[in-house]
């Protein structure tokens, strides 16, 4: 007999919203006896990892914006041990680690037909392929900064403005936060099998968060209650973006907003019971983080990868052989040239060329990529200074084109909603004012971006973060260039490269 799922209190409808369907489909499974113990976890080695060797033989499946499964085992083996988890304390994950997890959407709503194939990032859950996927952009970012700065080791600090790739493993790590409170929401999920929580202070004290992660996920959860959300769908919810920047929720009207436009989404996601429509938030999220992550990096460190194997058996290297013998799919050399030879008499431009769309409407994002790596030669052999430093800029925005125009676009809006899923543009919409990047020491904040500019609907009742949305292209694309401005004046912070997220052996790497 087929289990159910336990009752749980209803997703009381805002009126005039119809009326839940009834439950006749609901299973009851039996009570958990196995949660009541607490396991520490073990501390985080605080020696960094050495780069993974990336097996460029492993063939994956084509990739339709879909996320990577990995292989299907029996389902009791992959369960993983349901033991309370303390999730950083002290000796566990670093505080940092955690502190502080519509407009018209660009056209392109499909993957580009040049992207590279998938072939370097292995089956695994989401938290385990943003392991590999940090780890394997820690080893390209240091083997690139190399050439720019001669003097720069693995392991130490270069003052030379850093390449895109240095920006890559932060941005990879704060993909891997959202991803991780995807993994903490379905654990709340779990526990929540078989008996009613009785607040979510009490569905956090199940899962050991403590913390500032806590005390946002405590926040927003209570926001959503005021919404009408059940108090296990609203601690669920709490906790998945409770490991994002919650600060801007200081301001009450973002903090409405926030919860407004996720409860609106709770209501309107797939399933009856409240708890299917919490997974289906969560569930989405953790999607659009993962298929985003593994788009760039299978791309843009795809090809890193070939262009530094190229490079190794080059011999003598000039701008010239790069744009000549170098290529990429859907690259083309006459289109490299010409975007090589524009952008190389503009270094000049303050600020630095970044509108490709018109600037360079016929070239294709892989022959700006191979123009950029001509860039990066031209960098290199730069007397320094001024010069180089703008070379550098120029390529970084051809790599972060390509990166945010063409790779990662689909996950954010892709085709048509995926099955068990809510809206992505506006899931994004709503967690939007939430969004950072921790480079090192420093810190870029969507909310402080927004806070400079203008306020776009001119109504004292709405905060300015809530006027945009990273879904779209044309509200991304000019913040992006800020958090390379903050970078370009913190060289040094970022080689304070990311660590872990959650120890080797953690039963949430293989929560899938």
């Amino acid at each position: 007999m087929a289990k159910k799922r336990p009752l749980s209190p209803p997703a009381a409808k805002p009126s005039p919203a119809p009326a839940e369907p009834p439950r006749t489909a609901m299973r009851v499974h039996p009570p958990r006896t196995d949660l009541a113990t607490t396991a520490v976890e073990p501390p985080l080695n605080a020696t960094r990892l050495h780069p993974p060797q990336l097996d460029s033989s492993a063939v994956e499946p084509p990739r339709n914006a879909m996320r990577v499964h990995p292989p299907q085992l029996d389902s009791a083996a992959m369960e993983p041990p349901r033991t309370a988890m303390r999730l950083h304390s002290p000796q566990a994950l670093p505080t940092a680690e955690l502190h502080n997890v519509v407009r018209e959407l660009n056209v392109l709503r499909a993957p580009a037909p040049d992207l590279l194939a998938p072939t370097t990032v292995p089956p695994g859950t989401p938290l385990q392929q943003n392991r590999f996927i940090t780890q394997g952009y820690i080893h390209i970012a240091q083997t690139l900064q190399a050439l720019l700065d001669p003097d720069f080791r693995p392991g130490g600090t270069s003052r030379v403005r850093p390449c895109w790739f240095a920006f890559a493993p932060h941005a990879s790590q704060e993909a891997g936060k959202g991803m991780l409170g995807a993994a903490i929401a379905r654990r709340i999920i779990d526990l929540a099998q078989g008996e009613t929580l009785s607040s979510a202070s009490n569905a956090y004290d199940r899962v050991g968060l403590t913390g500032p992660m806590r005390q946002g996920a405590e926040k927003l959860s209570t926001a959503l209650g005021w919404h009408g959300l059940p108090r296990d769908a609203a601690a669920v919810i709490g906790a998945l973006a409770g490991a994002m920047n919650l600060e801007p929720l200081a301001d009450a009207r973002t903090l409405w907003s926030t919860a407004h436009r996720i409860a609106r989404l709770f209501f309107q996601a797939p399933g009856v019971l409240p708890l299917d429509k919490a997974e289906a938030l969560t569930l989405t999220l953790e999607r659009m983080l993962n298929e985003g992550n593994v788009a760039i990096f299978t791309d843009i460190g795809g090809s890193a990868q070939a262009y530094l194997a190229w490079r190794q058996g080059a011999g003598s290297l000039t701008p010239d052989r790069v744009l000549r013998d170098f290529t990429l799919p859907g690259a083309t050399p006459a289109q490299a040239r010409r975007a090589y030879d524009v952008l190389v008499t503009r270094t000049r431009e303050q600020p630095a060329p970044s509108d490709f769309a018109r600037l360079l409407p016929d070239v294709s994002g892989n022959s700006l990529v191979v123009a950029a790596f001509a860039l990066t030669e031209t960098a290199r052999q730069a007397p320094g200074g001024a010069a180089r430093e703008a070379l550098v800029t120029i390529a970084n925005n051809c790599f972060a084109w390509r990166e945010q125009h063409d790779a990662v676009q689909p996950a954010f809006t892709p085709p048509a909603r995926l099955p068990k899923e809510v809206s992505r543009p506006d899931l994004m919409q709503a967690l939007t004012p939430l969004l950072r990047l921790e480079l090192g020491p420093v810190t870029w904040n969507f909310s402080d971006y927004a806070a400079s500019q203008k306020d776009r609907d001119l109504n004292p009742l709405t905060s300015k973060p809530t006027e945009y949305n990273w879904a779209g292209f044309a509200d991304r694309w000019p913040a992006i260039l800020t958090a390379f401005e903050l970078g370009y004046r913190n060289p040094t912070a970022l080689w304070a490269l990311p660590p872990p997220l959650v120890p080797e052996g953690s039963p949430l790497l293989t929560l899938a």
